[in-house]
């Protein structure tokens, strides 16, 4: 579980690609298209299409002529279900000293 999280996280850490997975949950999208919504370069976009297509949250999809990305939302909600775990066993760890600490 840990392999796949971290490079999954290490993806997720980087702003444009929050806003291209938030362009690209919207609708489908090129390359061309994403780089014409955002202040970086076609190329930059690119590099962080191949980030997340490397993590399993997008893909290509042939659209004629052109490339098209989309979200791949099953694996963006099987990370969201492993962070949510973590979360959970923060959660009682932290009511557990929290208990001790009253009772002292």
């Amino acid at each position: 579980m840990k392999e796949a999280l971290v490079p999954m996280c290490a993806a997720l850490g980087d702003e444009n690609r929050w806003t291209i997975l938030t362009l690209l949950g919207q609708a489908p999208a090129s390359a061309s298209a994403l780089a014409a919504a955002l202040p970086i370069s076609r190329q930059a976009i690119t590099k962080h299409l191949g980030i997340l297509q490397r993590v399993g949250l997008v893909e290509q999809v042939p659209a004629g002529r052109e490339v098209q990305y989309r979200v791949l939302g099953a694996e963006l909600s099987a990370t969201a279900r492993r962070l949510d775990a973590i979360g959970a066993s923060w959660e009682r760890r932290l009511g557990d000293i929290k208990t001790i600490a009253e009772d002292l």
